[in-house]
């Protein structure tokens, strides 16, 4: 009697863990989601995509997956990927009650939000009409002489580099143009990367803080105990978040306050009108801080690595180098920006690169809204995290024949299916407010790199291969070996 008494905790203890077992079997085996077509694992867990997201090679797994199993695939218990053209124009449609999920958040684990990570329609839609004033394609212009020496000085800075090393890092060097564009554009003030040739203090604790953000995105609370751990490279990034914090607000409010002060001389920034928001009430200086750290990120590396795989693929291809400079030779010797807007090839070149080397390649989270939904010719439940990813919209042989070729002629004439397929900026209500800004640069920087380096080409030298080239996919694109050497 006392042995079975003692034994009693062992029994509940079995008997609970049974109970928890076949409650969640039960819950997973009747949920919608399970029947969609995928993996067997990936019912009871998806930890092999946050895997491959961890090694920045989700967007792969995921593509494979829809090779496999067809345009809606499972990839967690509540999670799937669609590439079906019409459950995505629901899903990302202007007027859509999809939602983006919490981990937007977990990923920039800003205190407050912003236009990226917002999850809220109304606060979404204030942002929006405020910020969005100042990124339209005429608006922009005005910030031109800000933008043009910067392209010019990055062209500068990488001949130099190419008499002194034999080759030039294209990479290093769109880095350093794009983000001391949107630091001046954002701060009213340059972080000088291309002067000094180096990275700044703020886009080094930029870097210290990613992998804390890659962690914390798929594996929140136990990010939170990571933080808390004495791990040197974690507790760097725990500091880096901080110091990043400082700096924006830092340059912000010296910004705000020479504005204020006397606006004659201080430069015009995206934030400039925003200052009297603020005064007014339309939005809290910590709103427009969390905004101008989110600009950062998202007009630095995005433009940079859509440059280096663009003018890495013309390098590679003599016959499409030589179209696009047989156009840009007929500019007018003082071009303008409005001038390249009317070629065709550059606009091609250009719209072919984001195909394939979209600045976000993978899936752009939503859940499904109240009452659920059916998408392609499946019903998911209420709070299902749905999502499309651009690197399969954009490799459908059907709308893109040979799709790892990269053929800017498809663009000469595109088909409607071809249009419905991109996103390479995302779209509906949440495309990338910066998205004539990033257009803007490439067709300057574009047209300014291959007039200067017309005989440019691959370089072998320092052991570059195509190998370096292969993209790695975290949230953003990079290419594995973060260099491309090219000659001229």
């Amino acid at each position: 009697m006392i042995a079975l008494y003692e034994q009693a905790p062992l029994c509940i203890g079995g008997a609970a863990l049974v109970i928890v077992i076949v409650t969640y079997t039960w819950q997973v085996l009747k949920s919608p989601v399970s029947r969609v077509p995928g993996p067997w694992h990936s019912k009871w867990t998806s930890l092999a995509s946050k895997y491959q997201f961890l090694v920045g090679k989700e967007a792969y797994y995921v593509h494979s997956l829809h090779q496999k199993y067809g345009p809606i695939v499972r990839i967690g218990p509540n999670e799937v990927d669609i590439s079906d053209v019409q459950a995505v124009q629901t899903i990302y449609a202007i007027k859509s009650e999809y939602s983006k999920t919490e981990w937007y958040n977990h990923l920039t684990s800003l205190p407050v939000r912003n236009l990226f990570d917002a999850t809220d329609f109304e606060y979404h839609r204030r942002h929006r009409r405020l910020l969005g004033a100042n990124m339209t394609e005429s608006s922009l212009k005005a910030f031109l002489p800000i933008i043009v020496p910067k392209v010019d000085l990055a062209i500068l800075r990488m001949r130099e580099e190419m008499k002194t090393r034999g080759a030039v890092d294209v990479w290093k060097w769109w880095l350093f143009m794009a983000t001391d564009i949107i630091g001046e554009l954002t701060f009213g003030e340059s972080f000088q990367t291309l002067e000094q040739g180096r990275k700044s203090a703020y886009t080094e604790q930029l870097e210290l803080v990613a992998p804390l953000s890659a962690m914390r995105s798929i594996f929140p609370n136990l990010a939170t105990i990571i933080k808390a751990l004495p791990i040197p490279i974690f507790r760097q990034a725990v500091e880096g978040t901080k110091k990043l914090r400082q700096y924006s607000m830092d340059s912000l409010s010296r910004h705000q306050r020479l504005v204020n002060s006397d606006p004659t001389r201080a430069k015009q920034s995206l934030f400039t009108k925003l200052y009297k928001a603020v005064d007014e009430n339309e939005l809290t200086f910590e709103e427009l801080l969390a905004e101008a750290q989110g600009y950062i990120v998202a007009g630095s590396d995005t433009t940079a690595n859509t440059l280096t795989y663009l003018v890495w693929s013309v390098a590679r291809r003599p016959d499409i180098k030589a179209t696009l400079l047989s156009e840009l030779r007929q500019l007018p010797r003082d071009y303008r920006e409005s001038d390249l807007r009317q070629l065709p090839y550059l606009s091609d070149v250009i719209e072919e690169t984001l195909r394939m080397y979209s600045a976000v390649p993978g899936g752009l989270q939503r859940r499904v809204p109240v009452g659920g939904a059916e998408l392609a010719g499946h019903w998911l439940p209420t709070g299902t995290t749905v999502s499309a990813q651009s690197y399969t919209m954009h490799r459908d042989p059907f709308v893109f024949p040979n799709p790892d070729d990269f053929d800017p002629s498809r663009w000469r004439e595109p088909t409607k299916a071809m249009l419905d397929a991109s996103m390479p900026y995302g779209r509906g209500s949440r495309v990338c407010i910066g998205k004539h800004l990033a257009y803007m640069e490439l067709r300057l920087a574009t047209a300014r790199f291959f007039l200067a380096f017309p005989e440019v080409s691959v370089s072998a030298k320092e052991g570059m291969t195509d190998e370096d080239m292969v993209a790695k996919v975290f949230f953003l694109l990079f290419p594995q070996g973060k260099r491309c050497l090219l000659e001229f």
